[in-house]
């Protein structure tokens, strides 16, 4: 059995939705499908419920309007019959008539998830009202009666893998599953989600979760590029990478993979492919456990980082040092992305500043501190790069007219990161693009 994923743009249009039809039709191999929300449904569901946040009903209807609006001129180009048509326009109905309740009632968080959960849930029910108008077999798979996260908001996966495969197994002959992306239950059994992208993660635990011979991820480009194609003029498709590269390139910055979405299908061994819904015959982005290539294979960028550096003659050489400034990040859950250390003084830098404040005030027990906002992480990934004869150094030569603030290399064999003011990213981008491939 295979995972096919579809984004929102993919599912966009209800000619594209067409196509989606044609892709996963095309094969012999039972597939369970994974959709996102429609394209823009997912940001106005977020306008939604901050308009609800803030007391704003007036807003929040007008919102809510707009966005029925858009999903009633969309059906009729869907499907055609009057019974399709019928059914289309009732799964519509309902699901407005629950947001249109909800400027009745207290909003809280809780309420916020329903909310978010609503796009992905709209798109699955139309997509299956066209299969059932051609007559196309297939099983609808709610997503909240198998994909659960814990009180961390991390994936349950063996408990999804026991779940999945008993509904699968009351389906013995079925050939075609259609599920939801992004939404899954917490451990107080309401509804949640894997945040957003979490389309992609989605359909990486769904393969984990049956050992899938492969999990298909289908966007609008042509694979993963060994640049940013909306910044830098001359990109090109990466043919096969590594799990290893592929995870470090989607954390730092690769738009077309969710973060979270590798690890799953790594640990279960779980081919990942990436292709174009627009080009379906494009040869995309295999990503697997090894390949042979070596050198620097794709640059991506991460923005919105924070460097910290805490500057501590007296303390830092003494032992458990490094262990207290990590703890003060543990305390306030915020990840480190970048670390970098002297005699005197530790660099890190984050990305979340939900609790900047407060970590700065308890770093200040220690030394000085220092805060560099506005900066972007510049990642240059590649199998064995470390180890690669030349390739650190044509790294650091792209970037000889550009104001470097820290590096990190040895951490990973994979990955040399740099870090720079945010306004010369693209300019980073694009001489790394000159400097480190051969064209």
């Amino acid at each position: 059995m295979k995972i096919m994923k579809f984004g929102g743009t993919s599912v966009g249009r209800p000619e594209r939705m067409h196509q989606v039809k044609d892709l996963i039709t095309r094969g012999d191999e039972p597939t369970i499908v994974v959709l996102s929300a429609l394209s823009g449904t997912t940001n106005a569901l977020v306008g939604i419920g901050e308009a609800l946040a803030a007391g704003d009903k007036s807003l929040a209807k007008e919102r809510i309007d707009t966005l029925h609006a858009h999903y009633l001129a969309f059906y009729p180009a869907l499907v055609q019959t009057a019974e399709a048509r019928a059914k289309a326009e009732e799964i519509i109905k309902e699901h407005f008539e629950f947001l249109n309740i909800l400027l009745k009632i207290s909003f809280n968080e809780a309420i916020n998830r329903d909310i978010l959960a609503q796009g992905e849930l709209l798109s699955t029910k139309l997509f299956f009202t066209l299969l059932g108008e051609l007559q196309i077999p297939a099983v609808f798979l709610p997503a909240l009666d198998f994909m659960s996260i814990d009180e961390n908001s991390e994936p349950e996966l063996p408990k999804i893998s026991e779940k999945l495969k008993a509904i699968l197994a009351q389906h013995p002959k079925e050939r075609l599953f259609i599920t939801q992306g992004y939404i899954c239950k917490n451990h107080r059994n309401e509804v949640d989600n894997l945040k957003r992208g979490g389309s992609d993660y989605t359909a990486s635990l769904v393969a984990a979760a049956i050992n899938a011979s492969v999990c298909e991820i289908w966007t609008d480009i042509d694979g993963m590029h060994n640049n940013d194609p909306r910044v830098v003029d001359r990109t090109r498709p990466i043919a096969e990478m590594s799990f290893d590269e592929a995870a470090e390139l989607a954390y730092f910055g690769a738009k077309i993979l969710h973060p979270a979405s590798i690890w799953p299908a790594q640990l279960y061994n779980v081919p990942v492919k990436l292709l174009n819904t627009m080009e379906p015959t494009a040869h995309g982005t295999l990503i697997k456990a090894e390949v042979e290539t070596t050198g620097v294979k794709a640059i991506a960028a991460k923005d919105g980082i924070t460097a910290i550096k805490i500057k501590s003659s007296r303390m830092l050489l003494a032992y458990g040092f490094l262990r207290r400034i990590f703890e003060v990040f543990e305390k306030y859950k915020t990840p480190i992305d970048m670390i970098t250390t002297s005699e005197v003084a530790v660099s890190v830098t984050i990305d979340d500043l939900s609790h900047l404040e407060q970590i700065q005030a308890e770093l200040e027990s220690f030394g000085t501190v220092e805060i560099d906002r506005n900066q972007a992480i510049i990642c240059v990934v590649g199998n064995k790069v470390a180890e690669t004869k030349g390739a650190v150094q044509s790294v650091l030569d792209s970037l000889i007219n550009i104001p470097v603030r820290m590096v990190s290399f040895g951490g990973s064999k994979h990955n040399v990161s740099i870090l720079v003011d945010a306004q010369y990213k693209t300019q980073a981008l694009k001489s790394l693009n000159e400097g480190v491939f051969t064209w």
